[in-house]
């Protein structure tokens, strides 16, 4: 890319369209670079005083569904004066076109360069998406170091789950937001609304102050890190007087104050989900901890039956969907799933539309919701975690559901017309040995045989799905060591043989999983601190786009540049991996407050290991993890009393015209 202007962001620009459109007969489905869906909007820049480029960085098939992109595009664009648009991560066929031609990165809504605008916001999801980061800042012009750039480059800004640990990528970005985006947005947009209309005082220094002064936006730059003989980190500290020693994390509490998306996107190319998902509840107390979403979104935040039901009557009807997903960490736990699953079964009762629950866990699955979940005649996917093969090892992880429990479940799902069910294990889990993993076989057998016999046919499947496990910041397992890739490939291995050594039964088992080396190499990631930013951009430098995707991953080129990199700081790949920490240790983010007490989650740690199971504090007195005092917020939770309204049938649905 050419070198970058210092001058400042012109009053209008101009779109890229006419020097993109000739490029995409060539690329593998270009619809997904035109925009224009159902739903987008594109406001005149020349009216907007902020202006937002979003991205999730993966492809427009796995980005335009994202409910948290979705969710701040819609609450921007209704501010009068401010605009944002959408980018996504191109595929390398388009990435060289695009290099050749200078296109710079563009966003799908008006095409517009994303350095034309004030804020670039990425939200992470998985860390596997640093790379593309940094492909789609080269790709717009932007100097790839925070500590390079202008007043003439937009501020980046990191948010999402993977933004509670933005270590790794402190150089790129220069600031990240831990927690909830709806409020932080508005807060951001009004920074940079005041000081703009100041006349942009101080700069781009200036601004990221003001950033920082809020005390829940993390601008890396103004902290310094200093590191023990051994490695270790000895402490972080601000390098200003004027910027907090701890950042802490947002939580938005009345989640009915923030019905969205009102006005969903739907696609004009096919997206891994492909529904209208509202999103019921948020947090989660059940204390699993190896689950850094459940704990980093504490408290439990309901939304009410009556917002739901508003939300999915108004969704379906603008985007003419005909699947409801109910979205949360684990969405039967609302206190009112029954009566919300009831009323919208009724209402839709006779139409295309289908309800789903993506996430549903084995204990609060029962046949009052599969009826309501089937009545249509539409089943839609059905999947359960029981995360862990054997019972100890569930203790380990605090995941107690029982093989009876799983097997009367999945009965269940059988009996009431599913024919398919996913089971989602993880291996390579503390303390876990191949006996543990190898119940998971036990397990599948014992599903199959029941639902034969419970429905008398042979016509019924399960699918064991493995993920590997990866220690993340702010949970119990943050300090814990990773199994070798070689030790999880064994395990994943001998699992196999083991399912398949009834040959009748293993028949009806599908088997999927995720090898080790990915999850050493999120684990890097995940747990990293700044001098991993070395490692990402060699990787990138070598090629590396794309690396959630299996066929575009490649594990040596992440072993070569860490080894390649590394050294120097005195760590290797597996000082960040392999490596278990010890309880005094400073870990890279300590200074980044997601509520919970670092003393509580070592405790847990602890417990861990003794295989001792914590309680729900949902349902029981408090056992003082921290958020609440912390965060001066409280656990939402219903019932109301309220039955779901509008409670007419509905008689048809309009479909989009896209």
């Amino acid at each position: 890319m050419s070198a970058p202007s210092t001058t400042p962001r012109a009053a209008a620009t101009n779109s890229v369209w006419p020097r993109l459109e000739p490029l995409l007969p060539q690329v593998s489905k270009p619809i997904q670079y035109v925009g224009g869906e159902l739903g987008a909007v594109v406001k005149d820049w020349d009216a907007a005083t902020v202006r937002w480029a979003l991205m999730y960085p993966d492809a427009y098939e796995v980005g335009l569904p994202n409910q948290g992109v979705q969710i701040l595009y819609e609450v921007l664009n209704e501010l009068p004066d401010t605009l944002a648009e959408r980018t996504y991560a191109v595929w390398p066929d388009l990435e060289s076109l695009m290099r050749t031609h200078g296109v710079p990165q563009f966003t799908v809504d008006a095409h517009r360069p994303v350095r034309d605008f004030d804020v670039f916001g990425i939200s992470f999801s998985t860390e596997l998406g640093y790379t593309n980061l940094l492909t789609a800042i080269d790709l717009a012009g932007i100097p790839m170091l925070a500590a390079d750039r202008t007043d003439a480059d937009p501020v980046i800004v990191a948010g999402g789950h993977a933004a509670f640990n933005p270590e790794p990528i402190a150089d790129f970005i220069d600031a990240a937001v831990l927690g909830d985006g709806e409020e932080a947005v508005l807060e951001i947009t009004a920074i940079v609304r005041e000081w703009k209309a100041e006349g942009s005082p101080g700069g781009r220094d200036e601004l990221l102050l003001r950033l920082a002064r809020t005390e829940s936006v993390y601008v890396p730059r103004f902290y310094d890190v200093d590191y023990l003989p051994d490695g270790r980190i000895q402490r972080v500290v601000p390098n200003r007087a004027d910027v907090p020693f701890r950042v802490h994390k947002r939580t938005t509490m009345d989640l009915d104050a923030w019905p969205y998306p009102k006005k969903p996107l739907v696609p004009l190319a096919e997206t891994v989900h492909e529904r209208y998902a509202v999103e019921i509840f948020r947090g989660c107390t059940r204390g699993c901890r190896f689950c850094q979403a459940g704990m980093i979104t504490r408290p439990v935040r309901e939304r009410s039956i009556t917002t739901v039901g508003q939300m999915v009557r108004e969704g379906l009807e603008f985007s003419g969907f005909s699947e409801v997903g109910l979205l949360s960490l684990s969405s039967a736990d609302h206190s009112e799933i029954g009566d919300m699953c009831s009323g919208l079964a009724e209402q839709y009762e006779g139409t295309n539309v289908s309800l789903s629950l993506p996430s549903t866990r084995v204990d609060a699955f029962n046949i009052d919701l599969a009826q309501e979940l089937s009545r249509n005649g539409r089943r839609t996917g059905l999947t359960f975690a029981p995360e862990g093969g054997s019972e100890r090892i569930r203790k380990v992880i605090n995941k107690m559901v029982s093989k009876e429990d799983l097997i009367r479940t999945v009965v269940t799902a059988y009996t009431n017309g599913w024919r398919q069910v996913k089971l989602y294990f993880m291996c390579g889990l503390p303390t876990e040995t191949d006996a543990d993993v190898l119940e998971i076989a036990d397990m599948a057998h014992e599903v199959i045989k029941a639902g034969r016999a419970a429905t008398g046919s042979k016509d019924i499947r399960c699918t064991v799905s493995i993920g590997g496990f990866v220690p993340k910041p702010h949970t119990p397992f943050q300090w814990a060591p990773m199994e070798r890739p070689e030790v999880i490939d064994h395990r994943l291995k001998i699992l196999k043989q083991a399912i398949n050594s009834d040959r009748s039964l293993g028949r009806a088992i599908g088997y999927r999983y995720h090898d080790g080396e990915p999850s050493l190499i999120e684990g890097l990631l995940s747990r990293g601190d700044r001098r991993v930013g070395s490692v990402i951009r060699r990787v990138w430098e070598n090629g590396g786009r794309f690396d959630g995707w299996s066929e575009h991953f490649s594990y040596q080129r992440w072993v070569d540049a860490a080894a390649e990199t590394l050294p120097a700081f005195g760590v290797d790949l597996d000082w960040y991996t392999t490596r278990q920490r010890d309880e005094l240790e400073v870990l890279p983010w300590d200074h980044l407050d997601s509520g919970l007490d670092k003393d509580w989650l070592w405790q847990d740690w602890q417990d861990s290991l003794s295989e001792f199971e914590q309680d729900d504090c949902r349902w029981t007195p408090c056992f003082d993890c921290g958020v609440c005092p912390s965060m001066d917020t409280e656990i939402q939770i219903g019932p109301t009393g309220k039955k779901l309204l509008p409670l007419t049938p509905v008689q048809g649905l309009k479909t989009p015209t896209a």
